[in-house]
């Protein structure tokens, strides 16, 4: 009898094993297959191949250069210089405090990018962990989170990141970052969640849990692998709105203080009739590559989401 128990036991454990390592070989093969599939979209793509080179060069040069950039020295104000156009020595021209158009341009456009992958990846993080503990529980406990996502959606995001900046006595990229995710979580809470209650239903899921599996387990190394592509495909598409809300929230001065320049603060130099329309130099950079960083991101975004359908057709 004792014998007939340990062999069970032993059966039961190997068993498992086997599941697993079928899910991880599994799990590489959707990998590599999702990878390839994503590498042909953008070779078919041209678009989307130029935007994704593009921005890799950007965010690498203006992170590149800032390193050996003195900020201090950028914003410093020199009343002999006010309002110089562009020339050898100032590449872009200077703004009414006399400072260099292109130093604030470079540290502008690592800060907004800066906010823009903070933001994107902690309310991805918040939002993921909330949408697939929900969807995979369900019951009480979907009702309970969904509730909480429900209160954070009904509340004005920009009058709330505008109180949070106004009291804030000294805040910076991480801060500032930290504002924004807080209220920026709720939109793939609710999407991964609905895809979670799609994926606890399968098999795989079904034969996890009859083979005693922990909640734990079949939600980070089961469900949540198999709805990477989604997270991946929205983080991306949301990178690029959080780079236009951080732009427009510095636009309208609830950003970063003028000692610290962002896109956003270089855009609004254009509330000034006159230098919107006789020193372009100040804002058009700024807008351009705004304009140029979104659609790049776009661009991306939905090559990476075709692909991701073409590999969910293939399943």
């Amino acid at each position: 009898m004792g014998v007939s128990i340990v062999s069970r036991e032993q059966t039961q454990t190997e068993i498992e094993k086997n599941n697993e390592q079928e899910n991880k070989d599994v799990d590489s093969q959707k990998s590599s297959s999702g990878l390839v599939i994503f590498w042909k979209e953008l070779l078919n793509d041209k678009l989307a191949l130029v935007s994704l080179i593009f921005f890799t060069l950007v965010t690498l040069f203006v992170f590149g250069v800032s390193l050996i950039l003195d900020q201090d020295q950028v914003v410093r104000v020199d009343l002999f210089a006010i309002y110089e156009p562009p020339s050898s020595e100032f590449w872009l021209g200077t703004d009414y405090g006399g400072r260099d158009v292109f130093g604030q341009l470079i540290i502008g456009t690592r800060n907004s990018l800066s906010i823009g992958f903070l933001v994107t990846l902690i309310s991805g993080v918040i939002g993921v962990v909330f949408g697939v503990v929900s969807g995979y529980f369900g019951g009480h406990v979907d009702n309970f989170l969904m509730r909480i996502v429900d209160f954070f959606m009904v509340l004005p995001f920009f009058m709330l990141v505008i109180v949070f900046v106004s009291v804030a006595p000294d805040y910076n990229v991480w801060t500032f970052s930290l504002i924004m995710a807080a209220f920026l979580w709720m939109g793939i809470a609710r999407l991964i969640r609905s895809k979670a209650l799609q994926e606890k239903e399968l098999d795989y899921a079904q034969a996890s849990r009859t083979l005693g599996s922990s909640h734990f387990s079949i939600i980070f190394k089961q469900v949540l692998p198999n709805i990477t592509s989604l997270v991946v495909v929205t983080m991306t598409l949301n990178l690029a709105a959080n780079i236009g809300i951080e732009s427009g929230l510095s636009f309208l001065g609830f950003g970063f203080p003028e000692d610290t320049p962002s896109l956003g603060t270089l855009l609004s130099y254009t509330t000034n009739p006159t230098t919107l329309e006789e020193r372009w130099w100040i804002w058009l950079p700024a807008a351009i590559l705004i304009l140029l960083l979104m659609l790049a991101v776009r661009n991306v975004g939905e090559a990476l989401k075709r692909a991701a359908d073409a590999r969910q057709r293939r399943a």
